[in-house]
């Protein structure tokens, strides 16, 4: 560059400043690179200075569109921005030891995962890699009212797609005798009850720090009670069996827990085989400590779940994990609540678990987001305790790094408008499919015969008003029916006329689903056609998902701009 005069130096830094972020050049930012590259203009600072004044304020005024346009055509290099990379590493698990951790993922199976969940299965997934442990699948399903069967299945294949390897798998509802004898030992041992107590009485007790009639009747009456609970002699609601705590504990709910339950409602596995079902807290107590859980990774709203399963690892002498418990996380605009989603699909208000208007896993996938994403999202948020709000932009951010060199450019025309083009005999351009790799080719253009074009319905209304368009990568265009060719010079943009996306009378009906279930219609170059991968962007328009491509038709989903 430095053998070019210097304006024209400066407004190739112009551009390039005002191409990575968002069409605004910054002068101070031009005058840096300036004097930084070329330190004879240093003693000419104010002149300088004034000169590139002008020069970005002729940039900017330029769309954005012109402004990459005229980068790409005088120094396309510049397009390239030079990324920073930033390390990001989990912190050690404490007491972790190579080959010997064994950690756990433990949905409960309502329904296939969603965003929130893709943070514990990823955290445990990077801790086991690192350690070379073992991490463990477990179904928690120990609540019939709230199970979808078809979870068994979903659960596993999202996982496998976030790239999340477990190397084993259990379901709890297989292990409800394991649960009972656990029960019956604490009993035996004093450190549980059976309370046949009304409920809301039960926990008024323990709100005021006093132990229900049932607390201390001998051992011998509450193995009888269990039996009897475990026979069928109880109604559903009418025993629980209850670990003992201390029920003067300055927080209310550490105070004796529930252990098992009475409940009629059929489990979809196993059908009507038991009326006694455990409760988290034992369960997950007796599980962690079988399957020899080193680590576990939970959310710090189970901060008192973590006390309370003390008391269980304490009566029986078992170590246990270590606990780590990271801040929650705020999930706005998105519908994650798998009970709702399902409700929407009966009533036929979504199309399925991957409906784009939620956030489960499968509308992710559908909408291009890949999993090495969201995986750098969750590492890059870490494992503290502090809260956060979870960032959709900053997904995206990290999504179009993956996504971005790999996406092919295809022109999109929403709401078309036809313009006729007379004044030439035949017109011809051509388009690379990926601006920063010209290796993977170029679209070609040529319009002769009847030329017809269509550009979107917002930039015909500027056309009408402005009376020149230029079409990106093909020619410039004066206002009238029919429009008239007006040659393909380049320095209009300089002028102020904006590049607009276009397409031929060859090109196919495309929709594209949006995140907000409504359909964007319009038409797409036909060249799309013999495009290989399924992610592309729609120029001016964001990022696409195929989903069909047909000549009648092409079908995309949006995933962001």
């Amino acid at each position: 560059m430095s053998a070019e005069p210097i304006e024209e130096t400066i407004r190739k830094f112009a551009l390039q400043n005002a191409a990575f972020f968002k069409g605004k050049a910054n002068p101070k930012a031009v005058v840096g690179k300036i004097l930084g590259g070329f330190p004879e203009y240093r003693s000419k600072t104010a002149e300088i200075t004034q000169l590139i004044n002008s020069i970005v304020a002729e940039v900017n005024a330029l769309s954005p569109e012109a402004q990459k346009e005229e980068l790409a055509k005088t120094a396309p290099e510049l397009l390239v921005k030079e990324k920073k990379e930033r390390t990001y590493e989990l912190p050690d698990l404490a007491g972790a030891e190579k080959g010997h951790t064994v950690m756990r993922i433990a949905p409960g199976p309502s329904g296939p995962l969603h965003i929130g969940h893709t943070r514990v299965s990823i955290l445990n997934d990077e801790y086991t890699k690192r350690y070379g442990g073992q991490l463990i699948l477990r179904f928690e399903d120990t609540n019939p009212e709230k199970i979808d069967p078809e979870a068994y299945d979903m659960i596993p294949e999202d996982l496998a797609w976030l790239g999340v390897k477990c190397t084993k798998t259990y379901t709890q509802s297989d292990r409800f005798e394991i649960y009972y004898d656990y029960t019956r030992r604490l009993i035996e041992m004093g450190k549980a009850y059976v309370c046949t107590c009304n409920g809301e009485k039960w926990r008024d007790l323990k709100e005021h720090k006093l132990a229900c009639p049932c607390r201390d009747l001998p051992v011998e009456e509450q193995m009888e009670r269990y039996d009897r609970m475990m026979s069928g002699g109880y109604e559903a609601g009418k025993a629980i069996a209850v670990v003992k705590t201390d029920i003067a504990h300055p927080n209310p709910a550490i105070r004796d827990f529930v252990a098992l339950r009475l409940v009629d409602t059929p489990h979809p596995r196993t059908g009507d085989k038991y009326r006694a079902y455990p409760m988290m807290n034992l369960s997950v107590a007796v599980d962690d400590h079988l399957m020899g859980m080193t680590h576990v990774i939970r959310g710090k709203d189970h901060l008192n779940n973590t006390l309370r399963q003390k008391y269980i690892f304490d009566y029986f002498g078992w170590k246990q994990p270590e606990y780590i418990h990271y801040g929650l996380v705020n999930i706005p605009d998105t519908v994650l609540k798998t009970s709702l989603i399902k409700q929407s699909i009966q009533k036929g208000e979504y199309s399925g678990w991957d409906d784009v208007r939620t956030g489960t896993v499968r509308a992710l996938e559908r909408r291009g987001i890949r999993p090495e994403a969201i995986r750098r999202y969750w590492i890059e948020s870490g494992i503290k305790s502090v809260d956060i709000q979870f960032s959709w932009d900053g997904l995206y951010s990290m999504n179009r790094d993956i996504i971005d060199p790999i996406s092919d450019r295809y022109f999109f025309v929403q709401d078309p408008v036809r313009y006729d083009i007379e004044g030439t005999d035949a017109i011809v351009g051509q388009a690379p499919l990926q601006p920063d790799h010209a290796d993977r080719g170029f679209r070609f253009y040529r319009l002769d015969g009847p030329k017809t074009v269509f550009i979107t319905e917002k930039d015909s209304r500027a056309f009408a008003q402005n009376k020149e368009v230029r079409l990106k990568d093909l020619c410039n265009l004066t206002y009238g029916t029919p429009a008239q060719y007006a040659g393909n010079d380049t320095a209009v943009l300089k002028k102020g006329v904006h590049a607009v996306q276009w397409v031929s009378r060859n090109s196919v009906p495309a929709e594209v689903l949006m995140p907000d279930g409504t359909v964007a219609r319009g038409l797409v170059e036909e060249t799309i056609l013999h495009e290989p991968s399924n992610t592309v962007q729609f120029e001016r328009f964001g990022f696409v998902k195929l989903e069909q491509k047909t000549s009648e038709k092409v079908t995309a989903v949006y995933t962001h701009n």
